[in-house]
């Protein structure tokens, strides 16, 4: 099949350009925008408490108020606020309810601090489109005519909460964006032009890829909005270093191979025929792993992770056909000259490094095993300290934005939970009136909770069935303690309530407490679906069924040490509360399925020098001199290109950055390096059961019986030597 593919492409190289041009232009033109949802309730299915809570409150108290934004206001001299400043605060309220804002429901005075420096404006918007971008548009306004209406006052006046968290996110967003952006393209350029001194071979990844980006972000707009996923200003971060970072590897995978062949001998056509031949079941099982394991994400109960996992699945796919199709469509246009001015393709190098850690694989399988694995065990060591933290907005934006510094003040200000307060929803079950006489006993019973502040019946709806009771908790509602103090007043309010009458307890602690709950199940779901069919694509590619098993066990063992890594850094060095609480499952998706690639890379090497004829300690040793360098690079430019991430100057971000570019590299120069290949030679022809994959092959057709020396061509049509299948010898 793959032959079929580099000869049509190969054979039609102009029609096959024009063809993902029309394919670019048509998509990108008629696609619809990607939506963004900053509004974490949205993540969450109907089936949790917080969010039939969220339901219940719409229909029971649809006019109830919940601020989106909220300004604060403090003197710029840090002092008391004097009653002159209570005037202008009290006009600057009244002023912005006249304006008319879109999206802007209410404006109404907020409670002023018990010490008596800071007071508040409480900004209602439309709930119906929380978290969407409009909301983001009308903080825009707020801001300015807040800033605009306090001139000239001793006032200073910041705007907060999730509306102003929602633009400040965007904005974040877009820096961080152009930021991963350049990087990713400067790592790539110059990556490139060392590896080949080609400055052709370092452009023309980036033109093509941009080209394939414009196209899968089409795709995943389509998709999006077809099946109504959610989506996140993030994903779009993480897409450009997919895009960009797998594509690369994937390009790299073909060069290396096309240039394999040209110095064989092979006809410029011919060889990039043989190359996509060869290359192209190791291209596609690579990819078809990663794809596998993005959908997967499908199985979450997160919306975010939801939309994640088919719009990465799309944009591998998509770059897999570029692979296979684009890219040697242009460079068999290009031909050899492709690598002007170098001349180094036209001779094959010593590899004197890789020969040198290839004859120490050989010799020492055993203490190679166990020193490589030893260093990943000590380094899983530090997942016995994670934990996470579910603040999204904090996480996705610098904690010097506008919001979070509100945020911060208020928590100073306020009792901490006092931005973000828990209701509990009283309801009756047979639709008669709640018996009022029960309330205070009721609220007493939430107040006494460990954690809670204050605890009070607020309002009754009219038909007297449903009472709220707000709950202020003495903890930032993303935090540990208030995620626990939510589960015991969850456990009061059920037991309490009385009989007649069901509890629902909502706001965004419990919101946080319920995604806790879905990503535990995410982790019983996700992690074994896609370590399965992970598992059955390498069966399939090395027609074995104990390979499968020590490799994914490696890419396990990888996984705990990038998690351990992450842990120390961050928790115990830098002393964040936690990591982001979707960082493991996007960690083991990227570090499990891409870091494969690499195992595959190795073990077909080694599978092919072993069908040579030699031992399996010999072909351990040889999989590594020649294999190594394409793992190097390939390895070095995702892992350089992750690791932009950290650029984006958030947390998630960063942290993402860091976990995934030291899992690359731990996959690469850790497990396909050392462990992969030490562990397969020590195991020997047992790794290949039940199949023969490393067996002698018998001589292709037309050589006489003998086997073929390394870089004989005995004819143009087919490729016969049995060589590295993702992209040979440097």
């Amino acid at each position: 099949m793959f032959r079929r593919i580099g000869n049509t492409v190969v054979r039609h190289p102009v029609w096959t350009i024009v063809a993902w041009l029309i394919a670019a232009v048509a998509i990108v033109a008629t696609a619809p925008s990607l939506p963004s949802n900053s509004d974490e309730s949205s993540f969450l299915p109907k089936s949790y408490e917080s969010i039939k809570a969220a339901d219940l409150q719409q229909k029971a108290f649809p006019s109830a108020f919940t601020p989106s934004a909220i300004a604060l206001y403090q003197r710029t001299d840090g002092g008391k606020l004097t009653a002159s400043d209570k005037q202008d605060i009290a006009r600057i309220t009244s002023e912005l309810g006249k304006k008319n804002i879109d999206q802007v429901q209410k404006v109404v005075p907020g409670p002023p601090s018990k010490d008596g420096r800071y007071d508040l404006t409480l900004v209602q918007m439309d709930s119906k489109n929380a978290g969407q971008p409009k909301q983001a548009d009308a903080a825009k306004v707020l801001r300015e005519d807040i800033k605009q209406l306090s001139k000239g006052t001793h006032l200073d006046v910041k705007l907060g909460g999730s509306a102003a968290q929602a633009l400040d996110q965007q904005d974040s967003s877009k820096r961080g964006q152009a930021l991963i952006g350049i990087g990713t393209f400067a790592i790539i350029l110059v990556t490139l032009l060392i590896i080949f001194r080609a400055p052709i071979l370092a452009v023309l990844p980036l033109v093509l890829i941009g080209l394939v980006s414009a196209i899968a972000n089409g795709l995943i707009a389509y998709a999006t909005k077809l099946f109504d996923l959610q989506a996140n200003s993030s994903i779009s971060s993480i897409l450009i270093v997919v895009l960009f970072g797998v594509g690369t590897d994937y390009f790299l995978f073909l060069m290396f191979r096309y240039r394999e062949r040209l110095r064989a001998g092979d006809e410029p056509k011919q060889a990039m025929v043989n190359a996509v031949d060869r290359v192209g079941e190791a291209i596609a099982s690579a990819a078809g792993a990663v794809i596998i394991a993005f959908l997967a994400l499908v199985l979450s109960t997160l919306g975010f992770l939801k939309q994640m996992g088919p719009a990465l699945a799309i944009a591998v796919a998509a770059t897999l056909v570029a692979g296979l199709t684009l890219i040697p469509a242009v460079v068999s246009l290009i031909g050899p000259k492709v690598f002007w001015p170098s001349k180094s393709w036209q001779r094959e190098p010593e590899n004197a490094r890789f020969a040198a850690l290839g004859r120490g694989v050989r010799r020492r399988p055993a203490l190679t095993a166990a020193v490589s694995g030893l260093v990943l065990i000590v380094l899983s060591l530090g997942t016995i300290g994670y934990k996470a933290t579910f603040d999204l907005a904090s996480g996705s934006m610098p904690k010097t934005k506008e919001s979070m510094v509100v945020q911060d003040e208020m928590q100073k200000a306020y009792s901490a939970g006092a931005a973000a307060p828990t209701d509990v929803y009283l309801t009756s079950t047979d639709g008669k009136a709640l018996d009022k006489s029960a309330f205070d006993a009721y609220a007493k019973r939430l107040g006494a909770v460990d954690g809670v502040a204050t605890a009070r019946m607020t309002q009754l709806n009219k038909d007297g069935t449903t009472a709220d009771f707000t709950v202020t908790l003495n903890y930032e509602a993303s935090t540990d303690k208030a995620i626990e103090a939510v589960g015991k007043v969850r456990d009061v309010a059920h037991s309490g309530a009385p009989e007649g009458t069901e509890a629902l307890v909502g706001g965004m602690s419990s919101i946080y407490k319920d995604i806790n709950a879905a990503v535990n199940h995410d982790y019983r779901t996700v992690f074994p679906v896609a370590a399965v069919l992970i598992m059955v694509i390498l069966g399939l590619l090395l027609r074995s069924v104990v390979a499968p098993w020590y490799l994914m066990a490696s890419v396990g063992l990888g996984f705990g040490a990038t998690l351990g890594a992450t842990v120390w850094i961050f928790q115990d060095g830098q002393g964040h509360s936690g990591l982001m609480f979707m960082l493991p499952v996007i960690m083991y998706l990227f570090v499990v399925a891409i870091g494969t690639d690499y195992n595959i890379l190795m073990i077909a090497r080694l599978r092919e020098e072993a069908r040579e004829g030699r031992e399996p300690r010999e072909a351990a040793g040889m999989a590594l001199r020649h294999a190594g360098p394409t793992v190097a690079a390939a390895g070095f430019i995702l892992a350089a290109t992750f690791a932009t991430m950290m650029l984006a100057g958030n947390s998630l971000l960063t942290e993402m950055g860091f976990a995934v570019s030291f899992g690359i590299a731990v996959a690469a120069f850790v497990m396909a390096m050392f462990f992969t290949p030490s562990l397969t030679a020590l195991i020997g022809h047992a790794a290949w059961w039940p199949g023969h994959g490393d067996r002698a092959q018998e001589p292709a057709l037309g050589t006489g019986g003998g086997s073929l020396a390394s870089g004989q061509v005995p004819d143009q049509g087919r490729d016969t030597v049995s060589q590295d299948s993702l992209g040979g010898r440097e």
